[in-house]
Formats: structure tokens, C-alpha cells, sequence
């Protein structure tokens, strides 16, 4: 047999198909991927670092830019654990909102996931419908914070502003169209024999190798294991609403792309029944003006981010900046498994199994 050396290709760190400066290097024996070395660090901003040198409130808009595609949910992440630490309790008509913007951030996540997977995959088309409807949802942001993609609109104890009057009747005329949205999405990329036949049986990650690793989200649940923190422990007001976790059952590309269509589907569930239930009221706690937890505190918490467990850790040590500020990104836990399911494979499938992962990489380099 002729035999032939490995050789390494360089996949990044240039945007294309890495979903920002990702770079893998792929070391192939033929057409075969032999393994995938992942180097991250190229949008490093040592956000941990600046919160250390920026007050509680200052750092709340760099939170917002961890996860800039679902950028509530990380801010929420954080105004929770410092509420956490000041035991301040939210009024109930913030923790209904807050529950909105959340879902809705994770609507435009996951859209927007659909959207660039199917332009990896060469379905232009795919990607021009999703983010049509993923700017509608950037719509709803800039009607309470001025800021489309990166809104820094919550605060601790609520929100700076209460929901425009404009607000509730376009939420609500979206969450209408999501059927519609779905009719579209599954012709033109679900039922696409190509789409299924780069994404099905492409991948696998099973749930024994996704527990071992740390993973969480949907990539998790796509490997058929039912955990989600919003069941598993409700924060917020969580517990109050009905919705349904998807599961995958192979953990392959496939899974991972069709239990995030899913979320769509149970994110709008959730924010119908919050709209439906939102009291009137207060939309922020009063709070010091100057936050100066006690020295020695420490707390952590997390959420079910769009990409999974995000966690911030903090230690106070009774100045108005943290002494310490750690972030538990999903999406950097998450690329850890690209070698292990890309072994085996061909070339073409690291760009699906990249897209189906779903990194943000602001978040997994912090």
C-alpha cells in the first residue's frame, strides 16, 4: 500500500465557518481528520480582569458583550449573582420582563445558529430568512434599550426603563409568525436531503462523552440527556412557567441543529405566558446607589445561557469592585469536544461540526 505523511490544514482564525477567531488545525492523513487541534484566544479582552478594575454597576455592559448574539441572558447571569450576594429581591413585574428579554435573546441566539449553519453548509437562502426574522426580534430590543444587538438594558434589582407601550403588540405579533417561521426553515433546510446527509450520522457525541466533558445546552440535551437548569433549578421565576425540554437522540449534527429549532418553539411557549401573566408595578428594587458588598463574600450562580451553564463567580472584598470575577463560559467548555467528534471524519465535517457546537467566541475567550 502506498503509504503518505500527515499533513495539518489550517481552518481560521478568519471568520468564515468559524463563527468568529476560532482557529483549528486539522491534522489529516488523506481525506481522513486524524485529530483537530483547537487554538483560541484571539478575541481575548480579559473581561474578568476589567471587572476587577471597574465597579458592580460598570461592569454590567460588558457582560452583555460575553455572549453578544444572546446578550440578555448573560447580563442576567450577572445582575442575578450580585443580587445574590446583596440579597435584593427583584419586583415581580422585572422578573416577568426579565424572562422575556431572556427568551427572546435566546430565540435570536438560536436563529441565528440556524442561520449560519446553513451559509457553512452553502444555503445562502437559509441564512438571508433567519436573519430577517432575528432583526425583528432586534427590533423589540431597541424599543427598551435603544441598542439592537448588544442591550444593556437590565440593572440590578429590575430594569433602567419599564417595556414601551409599542413593546407587548410586537412580541406578541411575533411569537404569531414562529409557526409560520418554522413551515419555512423546515423546507428549506430540515427536510433538505443534502443538509441531512452533511449533518446526520456526522459528528456523534454521546451523552456518556458530553457528561465526561463538561458539555451543557443544547449540545447536551442533543445527546439525549435531559438537563436543563431552568427545570433542574429554576432561578428567576422559571418555575412558574410550562415548556418542554428537547432531546436529541444520537447527539450527532443533526440533533444538535433540531433540538435548537425545538427551543425556538418552547422559548416562544414561555414569553406567551409571561406576557399573558405580566403584573403591573415597580420595575426596579430600590438599591444603595454605590454597591459595596461585604468583605469576604462569595457567591456563585448560573443560568441556562443559549450555549449552555454560564456561571459567574465573585469574591467581594467590601470595595465597590470586585476582588475577583470568574466566568464559567459554555462555549469554551463546549469547543473542547470538536477533536473527539471530528476524528474519523472528512474536512467539511469540522465547518458542520463547528456550526452545530454553536461557540460565540467572545465568550469562550473572555
Amino acid at each position: 500500500m502506498l503509504q503518505t505523511d500527515q499533513y495539518n490544514i489550517n481552518i481560521g482564525p478568519i471568520h468564515p465557518s468559524t463563527h468568529g477567531g476560532l482557529h483549528v488545525e486539522a491534522v489529516m492523513d488523506g481525506e481522513t481528520i486524524v485529530d483537530a487541534i483547537v487554538h483560541v484566544g484571539y478575541v481575548h479582552r480579559a473581561v474578568e480582569k476589567i471587572a476587577e478594575s471597574r465597579t458592580y454597576t460598570q461592569f454590567i455592559p460588558y457582560a452583555s458583550r460575553l455572549d453578544y448574539l444572546a446578550s440578555h441572558l448573560p447580563t442576567m447571569g450577572y445582575v442575578q449573582t450580585v443580587e445574590k450576594m446583596l440579597d435584593i429581591h427583584v419586583p415581580e413585574r422585572a422578573e416577568y420582563i426579565r424572562i422575556i428579554m431572556g427568551e427572546f435573546s435566546r430565540i435570536a441566539s438560536h436563529i441565528l445558529f440556524v442561520g449560519s449553519l446553513a451559509i457553512d453548509l452553502g444555503a445562502t437562502t437559509g441564512f438571508t430568512y433567519c436573519m430577517r426574522d432575528r432583526e425583528k426580534i432586534l427590533d423589540l430590543f431597541e424599543m427598551t434599550s435603544g441598542q439592537r444587538m448588544i442591550a444593556s438594558y437590565m440593572r440590578f434589582g429590575g430594569f433602567a426603563e419599564d417595556l414601551p407601550e409599542e413593546f407587548i403588540p410586537a412580541a406578541r405579533n411575533f411569537l404569531k409568525n414562529i409557526p409560520q417561521m418554522f413551515d419555512e426553515y423546515n423546507h428549506l433546510l430540515s427536510g433538505n436531503e443534502i443538509l441531512q446527509a452533511r449533518l446526520k450520522n456526522i459528528g456523534v457525541l454521546s451523552a456518556e462523552d458530553a457528561i465526561n466533558y463538561g458539555i451543557t445546552g443544547p449540545n447536551l440535551r442533543a445527546s439525549g440527556v435531559d438537563y436543563d437548569l431552568r427545570k433542574a433549578e429554576p432561578y428567576g421565576i422559571y418555575d412558574r412557567f410550562a415548556f418542554d425540554v428537547p432531546l436529541g437522540e444520537k447527539g450527532d449534527n443533526y440533533d444538535r441543529f433540531m433540538v435548537r429549532l425545538q427551543e425556538i418553539e418552547q422559548s416562544g411557549r414561555i414569553i406567551t405566558q409571561a406576557l399573558d401573566q405580566l403584573p403591573e408595578g415597580e420595575i426596579r428594587a430600590k438599591i444603595p446607589r454605590i454597591v459595596k458588598p461585604e468583605k469576604g463574600l462569595e457567591v456563585y450562580h448560573r443560568i441556562e445561557s443559549a450555549k449552555g451553564e454560564l456561571g459567574y463567580y465573585i469574591v467581594s472584598d467590601g470595595g465597590e469592585k470586585p476582588y475577583r470575577l470568574h466566568v464559567r463560559a459554555p462555549s469554551f467548555i463546549n469547543l473542547m469536544v470538536l477533536p473527539l467528534i471530528s476524528r474519523g471524519g472528512k474536512l467539511q465535517d469540522i465547518i458542520a461540526n463547528i456550526a452545530t457546537l454553536d461557540p460565540v467566541l467572545g465568550e469562550a475567550d473572555r
